[in-house]
């Protein structure tokens, strides 16, 4: 199976869209890496170290520390497309993240975001 083009494109390239899609609705740039490390494990050394070798995003994924068991808590839809029904993991990865930035731009709160127990 042919990989989809998003997997080679550079995670540093699509990062400021987070951003700015978070703090157009007034949330933070800290928030939106808060979700990153959240749902993969890396640091803030290391996010900065990713942003700065621009690597890829099946890299991205595949190199994360600790990729977050919680993260199949994330249900729902993201570009017309279920997430539970999605095969690939990879593109699965990059959905949950998607659906987590959304949620951050729809003014929810971190706890839920998060998938907290509290």
């Amino acid at each position: 199976m042919a990989s989809h083009r998003i997997f080679k494109m550079s995670f540093s390239s699509i990062y400021p869209h987070y951003v700015a899609k978070a703090e157009k609705k007034g949330r933070s740039k800290s928030e939106v890496d808060e979700i990153i490390q959240w749902l993969t494990g890396y640091s803030g050394k290391g996010l900065e170290s990713v942003l700065e070798a621009e690597i890829d995003f099946e890299t991205f994924f595949s190199k994360a520390p600790s990729i977050n068991p919680a993260r199949e808590l994330i249900k729902g839809v993201v570009c017309g497309v279920r997430i539970e029904d999605i095969e690939d993991q990879t593109m699965k990865e990059i959905r949950y993240l998607d659906k987590l930035i959304d949620e951050l731009a729809k003014g929810k709160p971190m706890s839920k975001i998060l998938r907290s127990s509290q």
